[in-house]
């Protein structure tokens, strides 16, 4: 893990409006300011999600996520996947990275996600595709909610999984997008 200047600064500016004393109300906008800044995200994405237009009931889809780190600072906080459809055997999906040590994991009935294993520098990709297939009763059409999230986290929080960053409410940004698989016969 590596510092980050505009997360120690954000925390500095936390610390310090913890510890002021009550102020007047002319001096009310400083912790405004402070917030507007919190929420901007450390690291927003450029996203391209792809998959098969058509597939048959029991045939297989493929979903393809790109997600490019456009800044302003390097990703370290950030997890890869999204919310599959009904129609989908969710113990039939694998998925091949360019990032060698990443091990998704079933969340829920049908989200899949994937941890961060390494640092995205601004401007760095990250590419994953899903092979899921289809259940044989699937019909009409399959809509899946897949792309990237980060999370603007401060120092010891390296370890901790998505859902006790959402829990505690550490800034989460979606960069996420719809993509449909029509089912044909």
């Amino acid at each position: 893990m590596r510092n980050s200047l505009p997360k120690v600064a954000t925390l500095a500016a936390l610390a310090g409006a913890l510890l002021i004393p009550a102020v007047p109300a002319s001096a009310a906008a400083a912790p405004v300011a402070a917030k507007a800044a919190a929420a901007d995200p450390y690291s927003a994405f450029d996203v391209k999600v792809k998959a098969s237009k058509t597939a048959k009931a029991g045939g297989k889809i493929k979903y393809t996520i790109v997600a490019t780190n456009k800044g302003p600072h390097y990703a370290d906080a950030w997890f890869v996947g999204g919310e599959f459809p009904k129609g989908v055997d969710m113990k039939s999906i694998r998925y091949d990275t360019n990032h060698s040590k990443m091990r998704c994991e079933l969340v829920s009935a049908r989200a899949f996600w994937c941890p961060p294993t390494e640092v995205i520098e601004v401007g760095d990709s990250v590419t994953l595709a899903f092979y899921a297939k289809l259940k044989k009763s699937a019909k009409g059409t399959q809509k899946a909610t897949i792309g990237i999230v980060s999370y603007n986290f401060d120092q010891g929080m390296e370890n901790l999984n998505k859902e006790e960053l959402d829990r505690l409410g550490v800034p989460r940004f979606g960069f996420e997008k719809s993509v449909k698989t029509k089912v044909v016969r």
